[in-house]
Parts: C-alpha cells; sequence; structure tokens
C-alpha cells in the first residue's frame, strides 16, 4: 500500500492536539489569563514538525507510541514557548503567527512572556511526570532531559536567537554565519526531536548518529524553505511576508538569491534521505517528511 504522508501528517498532529489539550488544563474561573493564553499560543494550530518527528523516529525501532507521544508533546511545547518569545517587540515584534494575531497582542507583553515561561518549565514536568508513569527507564529519560535542555539552552536554540540578533543590520554577514544561526536556532530542536524518538525506541548511538546527520540536514533545509516562503509567500505560511527584510535580517536567499536557496534545501534534503539508507521502511514516514518539507510551497 502507498504511504500517504499527507494522511500521516494529518493523523499525527489530531494525536499531539488531542493530548496537548489533555496535558494544558484550564479553569474558566482563573482570575489571570495564563492559562487561557497559554493555550492559544500551543493549540491555535501549527505544522507540528518537531513532535512527529519525534513520534515518527520512535516507530523507525518499532517503539510503543504511548511511550514517545507526551515527550514529542514537550518538546512541542518549548517550540511554542520559543515562538512567544520571538514574536515579542524586543525581538521580531510580529503581529501574526500560524494565521493568528501573535500571543502579546491578544494577551499583552507581560502575559505574553508568563505564557512562554510557563510553557518551558511545564514541558520539563511532562517529560518527567508523563515519562516515568507511562514506564519509560530512568537512563532513557534522564538522557532525554539532558539532551533537551542542552538542545533548548544557551548552546543551543537561544545562542542561535540571540546569535540572530546580532547580525541584524551588518553588513558582510557570511553564509557560514547565517547556517551557524540556522543550525542552533531551528536545527538543535529539530535535531533533539529526532533523536528522542530514536532512544525512546531502543536505538543504538550508531543509529543515533545517522538520526543526527538527517536532522541536522532537514533542519537546515526546513530553514532555508522558510527564508524562501518569507519572500514569496504561500497559502499556509501562516505570518507576514516580508517580516526578515523588515527585521533587517540577513537570510540565506539574501545572501545567494532563490534560485541557488532552492538548489541548497534539496541537496540538504538528499543528504537527508542518504542518511536513512541502512534503515528499513518503517523509516518511510521519515523520508516521507523530508521530501514535503521541501516541496510543501515551492
Amino acid at each position: 500500500m502507498e504511504f500517504n504522508i499527507k494522511s500521516y501528517l494529518a493523523s499525527k498532529r489530531e494525536l499531539i492536539d488531542r493530548k496537548l489539550d489533555a496535558l494544558l488544563k484550564y479553569s474558566p474561573k482563573s482570575i489571570t489569563p495564563l492559562e487561557e493564553s497559554i493555550r492559544y499560543s500551543a493549540l491555535s494550530g501549527g505544522k507540528r514538525l518537531r513532535p512527529i518527528l519525534t513520534i515518527a523516529s520512535n516507530e523507525a525501532f518499532g517503539g510503543k507510541e504511548e511511550l514517545a507521544l507526551p515527550i514529542a508533546c514537550a518538546i512541542e511545547m518549548i517550540h511554542a514557548y520559543s515562538l512567544i518569545h520571538d514574536d515579542l517587540p524586543c525581538m521580531d515584534d510580529d503581529s501574526l503567527r500560524r494565521g493568528v494575531p501573535t500571543t502579546h497582542n491578544v494577551y499583552g507583553e507581560a502575559v505574553a512572556v508568563l505564557a512562554g515561561d510557563a510553557l518551558l518549565t511545564d514541558a520539563f514536568n511532562v517529560v518527567v511526570r508523563e515519562g516515568l508513569s507511562s514506564g519509560l527507564r530512568p537512563k532513557v529519560l534522564t538522557d532525554i532531559i539532558g539532551d533537551i535542555s542542552l538542545a533548548a539552552g544557551s548552546k543551543g536554540m537561544i545562542k542561535g536567537q540571540s546569535i540572530d540578533l546580532a547580525l541584524e543590520g551588518i553588513k558582510n554577514v557570511s553564509v557560514e554565519q547565517v547556517e551557524k544561526m540556522h543550525s542552533l536556532k531551528t536545527g538543535t530542536m529539530i535535531e533533539i526531536a529526532v533523536t528522542t524518538g530514536a532512544k525512546i525506541g531502543g536505538a543504538n548511538e550508531k543509529q543515533i548518529k545517522k538520526l543526527s546527520t538527517y536532522a541536522k540536514s532537514l533542519g537546515l533545509a526546513f530553514q532555508i524553505v522558510d527564508d524562501v516562503l518569507d519572500i514569496e509567500g504561500g497559502k499556509s505560511i501562516g505570518k507576514e511576508v516580508g517580516a526578515d527584510a523588515r527585521n533587517k535580517k540577513t537570510t540565506y536567499p539574501e545572501l545567494v538569491g532563490l534560485k541557488k536557496s532552492k538548489l541548497k534545501a534539496r541537496a540538504l534534503t538528499k543528504k537527508a534521505l542518504k542518511a536513512l539508507k541502512d534503515f528499513d521502511d518503517r523509516a518511510t514516514p521519515l523520508r516521507e517528511i523530508a521530501f514535503y518539507l521541501v516541496d510543501r510551497k515551492f
């Protein structure tokens, strides 16, 4: 039977959304909008790329979905927090995210900061609580906590964001600097989503290394496509076109042009697929996700 990537993505998104809805409790009697803003930020759509990659990577090793799902949702919570803070006036000052007004435009900057802080902190509670209750082995659980905290912190995603800010308005930025920024700001959490699922599924060190290559290539390709879409637009871009130019950000298309950017994204996709050549048909979703992402809008 032919694999249908759109059906696969839709079914996994629905699964993830149901779990996130259950994890992010809401009390309508609360005197603060914190819980409401958290749910607004985390449940207002999105591709769910990172948690889907976690689940798909776990499937590649025959892992149990019930073990991977809550951890995948925790990774999505961290991603949602990063978007809230990335959109703030002191960062990118975006007014749209996932096709709806950004959190700070709906609830104010102070609540948006708190919602982001809460999502990041609560994500680790989910990893520990849900991981232990679902029977995840302690060694795997501690490895995952270390991996995620490193990827999300000052050596990973946060450092990438700081480089992004530092490069704004600077002339003569190199391709290598932009790649470094993307690999940290976007790539680290994509990589950790993939390796986390693999570890839950029982992958060995050699397999983890190959999946890291896959994820690093995929992460950079994904961001280059986003840079292209910021210029060309697309039906489901979900944010303002031209935001990078307004914020004086140096992007891949600006440095090498749209044509070369698209060729680079495709070359990275080929590299990602090559890293999976020794994996069996259980890795088909990972392969198809790579194809889908590079062709999603151009």
